[in-house]
């Protein structure tokens, strides 16, 4: 018995002796796997399609300021339109995927937009967004068309900014809605909006 007291003795003041253990540094979490690349930086607030333009580039603009705005044309080799010199469209080579700039007789009159559900208008609308939605945010200010070639639900969503619609001063924005009721393109600036061939 007093063996095993003074074994118990000398643990117990060699522990009082030593120092305190360190205490386990606690598990470090497992990497979190690496999330997928992200679709491209978004698109800034001053980046949106509306009657006036889109970005640096506004309705009136010269096709020389178009270019020093936001490039030359990405694709030179591609027809534009059947008269070129009268009226063309084209990316500029900074531009958005699926952005287009219609130019008739070296003046910018629309911007285009399609295949890009990033770029959005000032009202925050998208290529993608149901006729519904579009209608319920323009309101009684929403003009609708029958579509050209597609039978209903296609159709075209006109909003003008301006009470004057046929001149050069005109302005506003066409939502072109596709056969399953959903935005297929936009188009931002003067009458030149309601063309539904390009330039035609």
């Amino acid at each position: 018995m007093y063996r095993l007291v003074a074994s118990v003795a000398v643990l117990s003041l060699a522990a009082c002796g030593a120092p305190p253990a360190e205490p386990e540094a606690p598990a470090r979490p497992p990497e979190p796997a690496s999330a997928p690349a992200a679709p491209g930086p978004p698109v800034s607030a001053a980046n949106k399609l509306t009657a006036q333009g889109y970005g640096p580039l506004r309705i009136g603009m010269t096709r020389a300021e178009v270019e020093a705005a936001m490039g030359p044309d990405a694709d030179p080799e591609a027809v534009g339109g059947p008269d070129p010199a009268s009226c063309d469209m084209f990316r500029p080579a900074r531009a958005p995927e699926g952005l287009l700039v219609m130019v008739e007789d070296g003046v910018l009159t629309s911007v285009w937009l399609s295949r890009n559900t990033a770029v959005e208008t000032d009202r925050a609308l998208n290529v993608g967004d149901t006729a519904a939605e579009v209608k319920r945010v323009y309101g009684a200010a929403a003009e609708v068309m029958p579509h050209k070639y597609g039978e209903a639900p296609s159709e075209y969503i006109t909003v003008w900014s301006t009470s004057d619609h046929k001149s050069a001063a005109a302005r506003g924005l066409t939502y072109e809605i596709g056969p399953d009721g959903r935005v297929e393109s936009i188009a931002g600036g003067g009458p030149s909006i309601q063309y539904v061939e390009g330039c035609a």
